[in-house]
């Protein structure tokens, strides 16, 4: 087969705080600057956690990678595979570890591009994404796989849809949460800012991502400050674990974090006995705890004092989002009420009736299902402020058009230059002139359809049946 009639291939790892994974794309090489043409063709989960947590094992880091590429030279063509680009983005997890010991963080780096660069791929490098980037490539996923930025006509001419049409953005990871979207307002902060032109049109979308808030870091935050208000220096009563639920841990394990502040003081190293007590209200308070909710004067904010005007269209919702509300059957559109309602009843299970319910779940996933879903509606709701009217406009999703929606498919994309700035010229598809071909072809089929409908309908006339 002709070398352009082949499908292309781009392949970008995902190397979040608590794991990576691999996702595997491919489009039609003669439609590359349409939108909705990329498919997913297959993702893959790397084994272990993040690669941030191999700082003192870098070379751990690149092995961990090698089972997924050796997955995906299995799905890649071998003729194709070297002109395959392949990415590897890494977000807070290794923003955090950069800030804590940027060697260690260039140490990880360095190994996982020797890891990549032994397979024939077109590898183009690793790096972090700074939040308001992670920010960005998600907005660019969701709205390009909705068709939200731009569409083929069925002329052939391509039609800009109008701004309503394009949907914001709310991502939880382990160690962040962005929040992406086109406000009706300008953006009176310069670093939410985001200026992008797509498909010839300009976008001022307001972006920002707070570092420490993704789910895994805020949990980690919540037991050091539990602890630290605890009236016992043995035990930690934790409102959020299931009544019944118990586990030992160190003090160094409450503060292996850069997110979580230790005391100026450390106490020796001892051990702790975390008690759960299945307590819903006290858990949202403590929650809420994590945050500073007030804006200063003549300020819109969502929290932490970080500027942000109020929320506006519908908006997608993805990540732990979506696995958090999942979980307790809650991503199909309930009311506000209904959502507290279930998260609430959930909350006052005990450890020994979740574990009966759940048989196959991961025993921490369970551990933290209550905290975990608490702090999506917390941050949701105070954090990035929907009232109970807007909350009917997030749609909570892990996939869209087969297509899982994160920040990895919208990073292609642009590094890959498929969307162009400018609008393409026509639909490469059907040119002209075969559109006006086809046309009187169907033409002509309906005109003879017509005549053989006459002719059947004369000879049942003439035969003394019942005409027609």
């Amino acid at each position: 087969p002709c070398p352009l009639c082949l499908p292309q291939y781009g392949l970008v790892f995902d190397a979040g705080s608590t794991h990576t994974a691999l996702y595997i794309y491919r489009w039609p090489a003669d439609k590359e600057n349409g939108t909705g043409v990329v498919s997913q063709v297959e993702t893959c989960a790397v084994s272990g956690p993040g690669i941030s947590s191999y700082a003192d094992n870098p070379a751990g880091a690149g092995a961990s990678l090698k089972p997924c590429l050796d997955k995906a030279m299995k799905i890649i063509p071998a003729e194709q595979q070297q002109q395959t680009p392949t990415y590897l983005g890494a977000t807070a997890g290794m923003r955090l570890l950069r800030k804590q010991n940027s060697t260690k963080a260039e140490q990880v780096f360095a190994e996982v591009a020797k890891a990549i660069k032994e397979y024939p791929v077109d590898f183009r490098g690793a790096q972090i994404l700074t939040g308001n980037e992670e920010g960005s490539f998600g907005w660019i996923t969701i709205n390009y796989l909705l068709e939200t930025l731009i569409k083929g006509s069925f002329t052939g001419e391509w039609i800009h849809l109008p701004a309503e049409d394009v949907v914001g953005a709310l991502d939880l990871g382990g160690a962040s949460t962005q929040i992406t979207f086109l406000p009706g307002t300008t953006i009176d902060d310069s670093s939410t800012r985001a200026l992008l032109r797509l498909y010839g049109t300009n976008y001022s979308i307001y972006t920002h991502s707070y570092l420490c808030y993704g789910q895994m870091q805020a949990l980690k935050v919540l037991m050091a400050s539990l602890y630290q208000d605890s009236p016992s220096s043995q035990t930690i009563s934790h409102p959020c674990y299931p009544m019944g639920y118990q586990e030992n841990v160190t003090t160094a394990d409450l503060y292996n974090s850069p997110c979580v502040h230790a005391p100026s003081t450390p106490s020796a190293a001892q051990v702790l006995t975390v008690m759960g007590t299945g307590n819903p209200e006290a858990c949202r308070i403590a929650i809420q705890r994590l945050f500073n909710f007030s804006c200063g004067a003549n300020r819109t904010c969502g929290f932490n004092g970080v500027y942000q005007p109020p929320v506006r269209g519908q908006f997608f919702a993805f990540s732990g989002f979506y696995h958090n509300l999942h979980f307790l059957n809650l991503t199909g559109g309930q009311s506000l009420s209904s959502v507290n309602a279930t998260i609430g009843q959930f909350c006052t299970s005990s450890w020994e009736k979740v574990q009966k319910e759940f048989p196959t779940m991961n025993r921490t996933h369970l551990r933290d299902a209550c905290a975990a879903s608490t702090y999506t509606f917390t941050l949701l709701l105070q954090g990035y402020k929907f009232n109970p009217m807007t909350w009917l406009n997030i749609h909570f999703v892990q996939q869209v058009a087969d297509v899982d929606v994160g920040w990895t498919l919208g990073y292609m994309l642009n590094l890959t230059n498929m969307i162009s700035s400018e609008t393409p010229p026509r639909v490469i598809g059907l040119q002209r002139s075969n559109w006006i071909a086809a046309t009187v072809l169907l033409a002509i089929m309906l005109i003879l359809i017509f005549c053989l409908l006459i002719v059947l309908c004369y000879q049942k006339n003439s035969s003394g049946y019942e005409s027609l």
